[in-house]
This record gives C-alpha cells, structure tokens and sequence, in this order.
C-alpha cells in the first residue's frame, strides 16, 4: 500500500474516533437529546455522512468533511496542527493552509499557540512560493514571539532568493546579536553580494565599502579578496590588484580559471608581464603549469608563448589526448611560426570541448556550473562551488567524436 494512503487512512481512522468520543460526549453532557442514544442529532446525521464517505472509498471528501466537522478547542487543537502539517509534507498546501487559517481564527487562543500557527500558516505560504505573505508572517514572528530566531532564519533564506541583499543584512545583524552560530559566514558574503552589485553599476566607494564590511566579519575569504583585486583594477592600483589575486592563487590555484581573464587585463598592456606573472606562479608550485593550461582552454582569446607552452606540455602528457592527437606532427615543426599555428589549432579544438564542460562543482551536492556561483543553487550552501581540478577529455571526446584541429 503507498505510504500516502496508509497516512490517509490512519489519519482518517483517528480523526473517526475522535468525532465517536466527542458524539459520545456530546451526548453524555450536552444539551438536549433528539434521539435514545443520547447522541446529538445534527452530530449524528454529518457524523454519519463522513461515514458514506469512506465506506465509498471517497477518502478526499470524508476527509474535508471530517474537518469542518472537527471544532478546534483546546483538546483537538494538537490534531489541526498535525492535520496541517500533515498536508504540508504531502504537497497539499492549499488544504495546509486553511487548516491553519481556521486555528488562527480561533478567538480564544493562546499567545503560544496563536504564535505556533502563524509559523505555520508562514511556513505553508514559504511551501507554496508566496514568499511575500511568508516574509510579512515571519516579519512579525520576528519581531517578538518565541519563533523569533527561526523567523529571522526563514526570512534570511527569502531575502537569498528574492537577492534583497539589504533585508538579508538587517536579519543576519540581528541574528548575530543573538550570538546565532555561522551567521558571520553568511552575513559576509551578503555584504559581497551588494560590493558586487555596486562594482557592476560603477559605484567603487559603495563596493569598497561593502567589501571592508564582509572582511570584518570574515577575513580570509576568497571572494572578498577578488572582489577587492577588482576595484583595485577599477581604480589602476594594478600593484595592489597583482597583490591579492596573488594571495588568492597562493591558497587555490584551481581559481586562475576565475582569475586568468583578470591578470590579462592587470597585463593588457605588457604581454611580457603576463608571462613573467604567469612563470612566478609555476616557479611557486609545479602543478601551476597544468592549471594554466586548463585555464587557457576556457579563455582561448588570451594567448602568450608560456600559455601555449604550458598548452603544449599538457597535451603531451595527457594519455587521452595523446590516442587522438599526433604530437610529433603538430609540435616538431621548424618554422616557428607554423609550430605556433598548429598549437593555437589544438588549443581551440580542446577549447570547444571544454567550453561544454562544467568548470565549477560544489563540494557539498555536486551541483555543476559553467559559472562560479558563491552560493549553490542545489544546496544553497555559502562558499561551496570550487573549480573543478581536471577537465575529463576521454568523456568530452567520446560525446564529441573526436578532436578536430
């Protein structure tokens, strides 16, 4: 039997018992009496048509019937919370929210119990993406209920999706006075979110600003210390830009595949300085080569004769590559020239390839990317997307049907 229709039928059979209790008690201590069992006579006819109901198989209608049936006091008040959640888990979030709309409009509730189904009726509206009803409910909560910090939490993942990065600021401030665990990492790449949508719009004193705010409350971030690479560009500080994109490259050369178009234009004008840049790198660390290389196939318009060299070596070394590509024929040739044409010929084939390739993965999820997300769509995890560290050439080229140069 699926499990939803055991649910059903278990919530049904509770629901059925609770009605028999309370025709029972009706009858037992109510009013007057219309019939010789002392049971309620307008309880007893609805009672008995929930019954047609099931007996029909009619689960959906016994079940609404069930629930007007079902008056909400203090002793099935539990069951409508359940009720509600119930339909929530179930995707029956139209049904989710009248149930506790219908608690809500209780008069006689409790401060806890009134603040227990406005989280709710939040949490139903959040379900259904009516983000705006979700965030005035949990707006409220937040302000003063015993919900407050999940209210806060809630509104700070609104805020992600509706990219209100402002909004997103004042929840996580007012988290972290209430001293709440890794907000700090979230708060700062919201401060990084709005640095990057003032440094798009041209405003480098907001974005400067916005990039000091994040680095106070996280100070080695990678994307704070790109973020400030890139307005020290904006402003030709090009010795304080080669600075931190260095200091980046230092903790993960995988991000020169981020950073490579970056160092083109700190070098624009001094081909020569990007190769002595790019050959600083390599002298650091011996996998460098190889991530300039992968680098090069996603940027093929950024050429210079170390980027073709480090190119040169990784097809060479590569097992895959070598199966499908002549080396000795596309490297041993004596005219300069030509040796570099045949280069730049390889070089944008494997681009192609490349270029259907996801360069970024997040290391929670597996969610893959052409782009470097700061947060992961699948997971919407903070920081967790890295670029990938081997671009698979045997898949590529299989899906491809070879290397065409």
């Amino acid at each position: 039997m699926p499990t939803d229709s055991l649910e059903q039928i278990l919530l049904l059979a509770g629901l059925f018992l609770l009605l028999a209790a309370a025709g029972f008690l009706f009858g037992r201590f109510g009013g007057d009496r219309d019939d010789i069992d002392g049971i309620a006579a307008p309880l007893n006819s609805e009672y008995l048509k929930g019954l047609n109901f099931l007996l029909n198989d009619q689960n959906d209608q016994a079940l609404e019937h069930f629930i007007r049936l079902v008056r909400v006091d203090d002793q099935t008040i539990e069951t409508h919370f359940a009720l509600g959640s119930l339909f929530r888990r179930r995707g029956e979030v139209d049904r989710a929210i009248r149930v506790h709309q219908n608690i809500i409009a209780r008069p006689s509730l409790s401060r806890e119990q009134r603040d227990q189904a406005l989280f709710a009726l939040a949490r139903d509206y959040l379900h259904a993406g009516l983000l705006d009803r979700a965030e005035n409910l949990f707006a409220q909560l937040a302000e003063d209920s015993s919900y407050r910090i999940e209210a806060l939490q809630r509104l700070c993942s609104i805020y992600e999706q509706e990219q209100e990065w402002a909004s997103a600021v004042v929840a996580a401030r007012q988290l972290e006075a209430a001293k709440h665990p890794e907000i700090k990492a979230r708060l700062s790449n919201y401060y990084c979110e709005m640095a990057q949508q003032a440094l798009d719009r041209g405003d480098i004193a907001e974005a400067r600003d916005n990039v000091r705010l994040s680095q106070a409350k996280r100070q080695r971030l990678t994307r704070g210390a790109i973020l400030r690479g890139e307005i020290a560009l904006e402003e030709h500080d090009r010795d304080l830009a080669r600075k931190l994109f260095g200091r980046v490259l230092a903790q993960d050369g995988a991000y020169l595949i981020e950073l490579l178009p970056k160092l083109a234009r700190l070098y624009e004008d001094d081909a020569r300085g990007l190769d002595a840049a790019l050959r600083e790198i390599t002298a650091e660390r011996d996998a460098a080569r190889d991530e300039i290389a992968r680098a090069a196939l996603h940027w093929p318009d950024i050429r210079s004769p170390f980027i073709d060299d480090c190119v040169e070596t990784m097809i060479s070394d590569d097992p895959v590559l070598a199966g499908f590509i002549d080396t000795q024929q596309v490297f041993a040739q004596d005219d300069p020239e030509l040796r570099q044409a045949a280069v730049e010929r390889v070089r944008t084939a494997l681009g192609q390839l490349a270029a259907s390739s996801p360069r970024y993965r997040c290391t929670r999820c597996g969610f893959s990317s052409r782009q470097l997300l700061w947060q992961c769509p699948g997971c919407r995890n903070w920081e967790s997307f890295r670029p990938i560290d081997k671009v698979r050439f045997d898949t590529l080229i299989e899906s491809d049907g070879g290397v065409n140069y």
